[in-house]
């Protein structure tokens, strides 16, 4: 392989997280606009790490110093600053933590340092929003147990339970971002569990309303926090259901939270990119957000690029001092964005509950889309994807088989009727918890 020296004809960006749909997608989008992309990855045998699209894969735990020592090392072997773009929120972190580390080498598009902490932080992101008059959910912070209890009497159920960062030790725990916990018996037993992952966590009110009523705002905003790009979306499925992440979106107009969007990170003096999720309230109609997520491309950060909006790579101009693309205004085409497999378990999962029909299925796919995983041009990540889920599905299924077999010898040889098959935990396709009263599908 020849040197970056020798190949590279314009900044290489460095995408610090490939192991995600998040990385992968970014890499993509860089990659067809010409831009030569390396990578850094924890898991090297993740199914994003199949593409073809990267110059070089780097292996490095993106959620500690070692993200920075690996950085450290590229730098000097890099032709011209590159453009560096986290896709993990603790990656944002670090990169932010070491930027100066890093500066000789990289351009770090992130914001004051205080920003981005406050901004991540989802604690000292809601004292910000209290203090700035934004709208967001009631809202207790457990540090201990007392507070647990304290809450069970002072918020209305269901409520939502989540750390304020999904550090490496709650992901090693669990995939969900949230859990539902549909009532007051529920909270402790639950708090109990997830106490050990995470020394702080928040409990908020469940926002009542469909899915369809999630609203996003992917943006992009210069050093003076002026937004250069934007553009707003909306769940139309997510997985797990309830507190999951979008499997499948759609672009739409919504100009109050487009309006949201740009008054909270303007007052914040954000620069770089940035998301904020919002939910229209079925009980008082009005919008309350959910969360942002800042400094890093998002799931859905595609379907801008699908609707013809340069999102990324805007940011990628702006770092390098290149004219910024024409196509960053929304033309609202009604485009889509669908993550293939995850959407297939979400519509069996409401197919199976009577709230999907095969008709309302089959409409929700029809239109322009962009795919989170599948690509003719970088078809190995989508094919190691379905293989795994393939492979993981099977083992599940044995494992009932033989589970029901032992408990019961007297069915050898056929399996006994039941409901579906149960999900086990930790499991990297669904997570389930046993805990009675509480739900996140």
């Amino acid at each position: 392989m020849k040197s970056l020296r020798q190949t590279a004809d314009g900044p290489v960006a460095v995408v610090a997280g490939l192991d995600c749909i998040t990385g992968l997608q970014t890499a993509r989008l860089l990659s067809q606009r010409g831009v030569t992309v390396i990578a850094v990855a924890t898991d090297r045998r993740h199914y994003c790490c199949r593409t073809r699209v990267c110059r070089q894969i780097l292996t490095a735990d993106k959620s500690s110093e070692d993200l920075l020592r690996c950085l450290e090392e590229l730098g000097p072997s890099l032709p011209q600053k590159a453009v560096l773009f986290p896709c993990t929120d603790m990656s944002v972190l670090m990169i932010s933590r070491g930027r100066e580390r890093l500066r000789p080498w990289y351009h770090v598009m992130l914001g004051d340092p205080q920003v981005i902490e406050m901004l991540v932080d989802k604690i000292r992101f809601i004292r910000f929003a209290c203090e700035k008059g934004l709208p967001i959910p009631r809202t207790a912070i457990l540090n201990n147990r007392d507070d647990a209890e304290q809450a069970v009497a002072r918020l209305p159920f269901p409520c939502v339970l989540k750390p304020p960062v999904k550090t490496p030790e709650w992901e090693a725990n669990t995939r969900v971002k949230a859990y539902q916990v549909a009532s007051r018996d529920a909270l402790l037993p639950l708090y109990d569990r997830c106490s050990a992952w995470s020394d702080t966590l928040l409990l908020q009110e469940w926002i009542e309303g469909p899915e369809s009523e999630l609203y996003s705002c992917n943006a992009y905003f210069d050093a003076h926090s002026n937004p250069l790009v934007t553009f707003v979306a909306r769940k139309l499925r997510q997985w797990p259901p309830g507190t999951g992440t979008s499997c499948l979106g759609e672009e739409c107009r919504n100009d109050g939270v487009l309006q949201e969007t740009v008054r909270l990170f303007q007052t914040a003096g954000f620069h770089g990119l940035a998301y904020l999720e919002m939910k229209r309230d079925a009980r008082t109609g009005e919008l309350v957000i959910i969360e942002p997520n800042v400094g890093r491309p998002t799931g859905r950060s595609a379907i801008a690029e699908a609707g013809g909006v340069e999102l990324v790579y805007t940011m990628y101009c702006d770092a390098t001092g290149r004219p910024l693309p024409e196509a960053r205004r929304q033309q609202y085409r009604g485009v889509k964005w669908i993550y293939w497999r995850r959407d297939l378990q979400s519509s069996w999962h409401y197919w199976r509950g009577g709230q999907l029909t095969l008709r309302q299925w089959w409409r929700s796919w029809r239109g322009p889309k962009g795919c989170a995983v599948f690509s003719w041009s970088d078809p190995g990540p989508f094919l190691a994807d379905f293989t795994r889920a393939a492979r993981l599905s099977l083992e599940r299924v044995g494992r009932t088989i033989c589970s029901r077999l032992l408990a019961k010898p007297q069915s050898r040889g056929r399996l006994a009727h039941g409901g579906p098959i149960g999900h086990q935990e930790n499991d990297p396709v669904h997570d389930a918890c046993p805990t009675p009263g509480l739900r996140f599908e």
